[in-house]
């Protein structure tokens, strides 16, 4: 990429970054809020699913404000709502007041990513949009990892309201700079001046052409998030309720995270090697082949905690690089007249799977503990890998590598 192609895929990562973090801060946190509020993790399953509820909901509405009006203002609309909801989730008092901001920040947080993602594909090449878009999409993780990061130094010290207001305060200011540094998409300045390259209805995605791809994605982004989500919301639940201090129960996270960061990157370089068929269904295969290892381990405080650490971060360092990819997938599936509604309705009706998260990951810790929860995880990333074996316009070798 050039120069000024690598400073504004930068940019637009900069907003990813907030996004993984504020989406995931409340999974940090919930061993604390628990504890504060002499509450049951089950009382917090509806909270969770509504703050996803509200990640279907701007997903689909941003994607088609992105093609309507500019990904650049559907962007940072999203992030400046998804600042204001998680700063004032810090003056929550019970959970309905928890549950209510949770759901309007998550209008926020399912808007960005489907924005920034088609802003990372159009600032560049179609050669090179397979690491843009990852090298955007990888700060999910980044961000969540800056979570746990946070959570494991600063929550037993500063308390849970505090990382709300920093993580809170932190989008609004950086949406404001955005204002000026990051300029508009070129795709969207193209068809702007263009009558005949306008957007496409969203009824396109359902054509004879698309319909396929479509329900395949659609598929594939649902059964991937409720494996994401499964960990993001509740593997710092799992380990705490296994006896492990907070701060190493935030840690799990990190772990998963960072290991997302370095998956999702060598994802894409491979992706770009060999096309994205080949690279994201043997990642899918070693997803699935990590939880059924952590399923079969014992997973407390007697238990030597290394290997623990390094099979989260093997296992979620694939299950977040195949959802980060996936990303490019979309982009590449759908033309730029209905891109960003196409990877938005994607994301939105993915967003099931991590609402039924806050359902399922409760029953499944309930159930037999760690052995059922990652075997859960393990499920699927099953019907992840069949979807994705659907999909007929992957990002081919020849394409990749033009």
């Amino acid at each position: 990429m050039s120069a000024d192609s690598r400073w504004l895929v930068f940019l637009t990562a900069i907003t990813v970054v907030f996004d993984g973090l504020d989406n995931q801060l409340l999974g940090v946190v919930l061993p604390a809020v628990m504890k504060e509020w002499e509450l049951p993790r089950s009382a917090f399953a509806p909270v969770v699913s509504l703050g996803y509820v509200g990640m279907m909901v701007g997903g689909a509405l941003a994607g088609v404000a992105g093609d309507r009006f500019g990904r650049k203002q559907a962007l940072l609309g999203s992030v400046a709502a998804f600042g204001v909801m998680t700063l004032a989730t810090a003056m929550a008092r019970d959970v309905t007041t928890l549950g209510t901001l949770r759901i309007l920040a998550g209008v926020g947080l399912g808007g960005a990513l489907p924005n920034a993602a088609t802003l990372a594909a159009e600032f560049v090449a179609p050669a090179k949009r397979p690491m843009a878009v990852t090298a955007t999409i990888v700060c999910v993780p980044v961000g969540g990892m800056l979570a746990g990061i946070l959570g494991s130094q600063l929550l037993e010290t500063t308390g849970w309201r505090a990382l709300f207001v920093m993580c809170g305060l932190a989008p609004l200011i950086t949406a404001a700079g955005l204002t000026r540094l990051l300029p508009e998409s070129p795709g969207y300045l193209d068809r702007s001046t263009d009558r005949s390259a306008a957007s496409a209805p969203l009824s396109s995605l359902f054509s004879v052409e698309y319909r396929r791809d479509t329900i395949a994605l659609w598929f594939s982004f649902c059964s991937c998030l409720l494996a994401v989500y499964l960990g993001f919301s509740w593997l710092p639940t799992m380990l705490a309720g296994a006896g492990f201090a907070p701060g190493v129960a935030s840690s799990g996270i990190t772990a998963f995270n960072l290991g997302g960061v370095v998956g999702a990157l060598a994802g894409g370089a491979v992706m770009s090697r060999i096309g994205s068929r080949a690279a994201m269904l043997t990642m899918n295969v070693g997803a699935i082949a990590g939880a059924v290892v952590l399923g079969l381990m014992t997973i407390s405080v007697e238990a030597a905690l290394a290997p623990i650490m390094i099979m989260l971060t093997i296992t979620g360092g694939l299950i977040n690089a195949i959802q980060t990819t996936m990303y490019v997938l979309a982009t590449n599936v759908y033309p730029s007249g209905v891109r960003a509604s196409g990877v938005g309705a994607a994301t939105a009706v993915g967003r099931t799977g991590a609402i039924l998260s806050g359902y399922a990951g409760p029953w499944a810790l309930a159930l037999r503990g760690s052995a059922s929860y990652f075997a859960l995880i393990a499920g699927a990333m099953v019907v992840c890998f069949v979807a994705l074996a659907s999909v007929k316009r992957h990002v081919t070798r020849s394409a990749s590598r033009a």
